[in-house]
């Protein structure tokens, strides 16, 4: 065995692992399908703009101890997500607070905004929602449903909303002050120097081979390293034992205009069915990044097929199910270690993967000593 780790992807899980475990003077190999390393979080420098290649990642947390760790690579701007919203050519605030309701219904005061919502809630009757439309009104009444969630949850799931089941969505939070700040996590920003950056760092000193598939020559692979962390598509991992996941893709269409401002914010949803892209993102108001050009991405939700870009889990009843019996599986696993979005099969934003790394470091370490 050449090394102790084989690492399969260069995403942040991976790169975490690999850092830490490099630290203690283990050996590790970092293998990526890609041509570059990072994952989803990767940005490329463009007319001096880091543009995020793959969809937009705003870090945010409320845990000290990722905020701490991942301060140790970069520095974070205090950048601060307010997307809008475009239905039928007028924009509202996101997420629903009083400048959405006053948008919307003209409303300026927080009884008010309760009192409009109760009222459509009441006219619409629905006490046992049956899918996601009616358990969607159940919540917040037809006009923000069929404004702000209809066509942009359809066009993410590729399915209509009558047909998604209604625990999808578990609540809507009603925010009932004038604060556009899309999240409520006390850490958030964008790195300065742009994502690559922080796994550069994590992965100097470290060996790694881009554009290799570890399933071209698997037997290869695994004779390598003592142990394997495996961040792709568990399914795949096990040969579709159990029956193949499913996965929602993206598609992403990036253009340089020849102007200094293109929209006026970083992100900017589009909510009707009928408009393919549900959001633009320009990538210039992440960091204030002074050009006289700017860069846009216009981004696709896709129907997956194998041989895609998985992007996220569809955790239905169905899936999960199957999953379930992957991960037990996994759990056996003596020199297999599975991490990630795809390795887990859930939804995690970048805190999230920077904790279960460093929970799964902590115990590689104790079963080492």
């Amino acid at each position: 065995m050449k090394y102790d780790y084989l690492i399969v992807g260069s995403g942040l899980f991976g790169s975490i692992f690999a850092y830490e475990m490099n630290k203690i003077g283990k050996k590790c190999l970092v293998i990526e399908k890609r041509d570059h390393i990072g994952g989803n979080i990767y940005t490329e420098k463009q007319e001096n703009i880091n543009v995020h290649k793959y969809g937009a990642h705003i870090f945010h947390t409320s845990d000290k101890r990722v905020w701490e760790y991942i301060n140790e690579f970069t520095e974070f701007n205090n950048f601060i997500n307010s997307p809008v919203a475009v239905y039928k050519d007028k924009m509202y605030n996101l997420p629903f607070n009083m400048n959405t309701f006053y948008q919307m219904w003209g409303v300026k005061t927080p009884e008010e905004a309760i009192n409009k919502i109760e009222e459509q809630k009441k006219e619409a009757n629905i006490t046992e929602p049956k899918n996601l439309e009616e358990q969607a009104i159940s919540l917040v009444g037809p006009d923000i449903y069929t404004k702000l969630i209809k066509g942009y949850t359809e066009k993410q799931w590729g399915k209509d909303c009558t047909e998604l089941p209604a625990f999808i969505i578990k609540r809507l939070p009603v925010r009932l002050t004038f604060d556009n700040n899309y999240f409520n996590d006390r850490y958030q920003g964008i790195p300065l120097d742009g994502y690559t950056k922080i796994i550069e760092k994590m992965l100097e000193g470290i060996d790694v081979k881009l554009e290799t598939d570890f399933f071209d020559d698997r037997e290869h692979w695994e004779n390598i390293a003592e142990k394997i962390v495996f961040t792709g598509m568990i399914d795949q991992y096990y040969d579709y034992e159990f029956g193949q996941l499913e996965y929602r893709g993206l598609k992403f269409e990036t253009e340089t205009i020849d102007m200094e401002n293109y929209q006026g914010n970083a992100v900017i949803n589009y909510t009707e069915r009928e408009i393919p892209y549900t959001r633009i993102i320009e990538h210039k108001h992440f960091e204030g990044s002074e050009s006289p050009k700017t860069i846009v991405t216009k981004e696709y939700p896709a129907t997956w097929k194998p041989g895609d870009e998985a992007y996220y889990p569809v955790n239905n009843d169905k899936n999960n199910e199957t999953y379930a019996k992957y991960e037990e599986k996994a759990a056996k696993e003596e020199n297999v270690i599975f991490g990630g979005r795809l390795g887990t099969y859930k939804y995690y934003d970048m805190w999230k993967i920077i904790d279960e790394a460093l929970d799964s470091v902590e115990k590689e370490i104790q079963t080492i000593n």
